[in-house]
């Protein structure tokens, strides 16, 4: 058997306290402070907790070059078999095959080492947020006030006052108007369903393509209506219908070029309680009648940019342009919209049947028509939505 160390591999030491009863008596705080390894590797599901001697023989491991068993044979016992096991060294045989393949998997995708790193490390499953917001006393702006202090200021100053340059204000225009409209909506019309043509309309707007370009039959390069990093518009968008007319409820693909829902197989839940589990227990948000799932597929992206330290950056930012657009066209047609990175992904990806490797859930976003009340809280401070509230 061969080995060699996974590919991206990241190790943290995190100190915990303990209770010391001896070094108390023996006139110290009581407190032991330990520090212990944590191996974070994005091919595994969760970070691996490693003692000293496996630490140090991570180290004399290669990340490309294989080595045999009998070249280790001075290592301390057990030490490889562990870390085999562990996945953070990966054989070339035996039992350790899924990792060896998770591992090749994510060399073949081109990731940037510490962007793979907050990806892996940043997927929720099972969360409540709502309910963790809750119980710190951070729902409302006067519990973040107390519990967390002053927040930096709203807007930044960087001359004396006497020395800025005033610019001229224009008069408002319809796009303007809009901008205005354009607020987070928390308060869905749960009873009324959204008319195939909406539904329609908005994905044509926000996702579909405008136009192509094609090299060949396998170079092809989209125009959408929001801009994408290097024209590679790597984002998919993935439906949990709720109340669409016309339409059976449930997990659909939208294809950008055919502008074309694709049913996908059901998820052994209600879409209502797969939408509170997808944004996280944010009850106003899982009443929305359509929630887009927005979902990169890294390999459209790192195509291009390989192992590139801001290409990650880019599949981020092409999630909140499509978000934008959405709620500009949302408000255009007089529907509510919401955008959160609060989400459970893990919960999510399994739902869709995604590989978090090869096409991660980066945030969810949904439409629909606004309740007549507003039982949440909505940020609307210029009055344009709910103007009795102002």
């Amino acid at each position: 058997m061969r080995v060699r160390r996974c590919a991206i591999l990241y190790l943290e030491p995190r100190e915990r306290v303990e209770f010391d009863l001896h070094g108390l008596l023996a006139g110290s705080s009581g407190a032991a402070r330990i520090v212990e390894w944590i191996a974070h590797a994005p091919h595994l599901a969760r970070p691996v907790a490693i003692d000293e001697a496996a630490r140090d023989c991570l180290g004399c491991l290669s990340a490309e070059e294989w080595t045999t068993r009998e070249a280790l044979a001075a290592w301390p016992a057990d030490v490889l078999d562990r870390l085999v096991e562990q996945g953070l060294a990966v054989a070339d045989e035996g039992g350790a095959t899924e990792h060896a393949a998770r591992d090749v998997q994510g060399r073949d995708g081109h990731w940037w080492g510490p962007a793979a790193l907050v990806h892996a490390a940043g997927r929720w499953s099972g969360e409540d947020a709502a309910a963790a917001t809750e119980a710190a006393g951070l729902s409302t702006a006067v519990g973040l006030r107390e519990r967390l202090g002053v927040p930096p200021p709203a807007a930044l100053t960087r001359c004396d006052p006497a020395d800025r340059i005033a610019l001229a204000r224009a008069e408002a225009d319809g796009f303007d108007e809009l901008l205005q409209r354009r607020a987070t909506c928390r308060n869905f019309d749960s009873d009324r369903p959204l008319s195939q043509a909406l539904l329609a309309r908005m994905m044509e707007r926000v996702f579909a393509a405008q136009a192509q370009w094609r090299m060949d039959d396998e170079t092809v390069f989209l125009k959408k209506g929001a801009p994408s990093g290097g024209g590679l518009h790597p984002t998919e968008a993935y439906l949990i219908l709720q109340q669409v007319e016309g339409l059976a409820a449930g997990l659909y693909h939208y294809h950008p070029v055919e502008h074309a829902l694709e049913p996908l197989p059901g998820a052994g839940m209600a879409m209502r309680e797969l939408a509170l589990q997808a944004v996280a227990g944010q009850h106003w948000f899982a009443d929305a009648p359509v929630l887009v799932v927005m979902a990169a597929r890294f390999a459209r992206c790192f195509w291009k940019y390989r192992q590139h330290p801001k290409a990650y950056r880019a599949v981020t930012m092409d999630a909140g342009h499509l978000s934008q657009t959405l709620y500009l066209a949302a408000t255009d047609l007089g529907l509510g919209a919401f955008v959160t990175c609060a989400i459970n992904e893990v919960d999510i990806e399994r739902a869709l049947g995604l590989d978090p490797l090869e096409e991660g859930v980066m945030a969810v976003c949904g439409f629909g028509w606004r309740a007549g009340e507003m039982r949440n809280a909505e940020f609307d401070p210029a009055g344009r939505v709910w103007p009795a509230a102002r």
